[in-house]
């Protein structure tokens, strides 16, 4: 489930952005319930993209802003609660890394779900009902 996190360039030092995808991954995996799952645990990816500064806007001029996006398929983050819960954890996460540089009301959280049958893993299509399986198996083999 890709992550893509965007940041102006400097905020984040090479340990903060470690730290910071290692948190957005937890909090995903902890919103679900899948802290230890042996399918979803490793596809949980993610890139992070720094532009200089003068390359991030907000209402047209530039920002120090941060831009979080988070492809799942539809059985994942599936109520309006979780996503709440995820947007909120994400926001304070981005805003904590960046020392406070990029307050919170310049966060901005994006979740896109992949149409059904539309994700892929090391090369196999998975519909929602099979990606289910796959981690249900998972948990079941633990």
């Amino acid at each position: 489930m890709p992550i893509t996190l965007t940041v102006p360039e400097n905020i984040l030092d090479p340990a903060a952005e470690a730290k910071v995808f290692a948190e957005l991954t937890d909090a995903l995996l902890d919103i679900e319930g899948l802290q230890d799952n042996a399918f979803m645990v490793p596809n949980v990816v993610g890139t992070l993209h720094t532009l200089p500064r003068n390359r991030i806007f907000s209402g047209g001029a530039a920002a120090l802003a941060a831009f979080v996006e988070l492809k799942l398929p539809a059985v994942a983050l599936a109520s309006p609660d979780s996503k709440r819960r995820f947007v909120e954890r994400a926001t304070r996460i981005v805003a904590q890394a960046s020392g406070g540089r990029i307050v919170p009301e310049r966060v901005w959280v994006n979740v896109v779900y992949a149409a059904d049958g539309a994700w892929g893993i090391g090369g196999q299509a998975y519909d929602n009902a099979a990606l289910g399986g796959a981690i249900q198996a998972a948990a079941l083999a633990r």
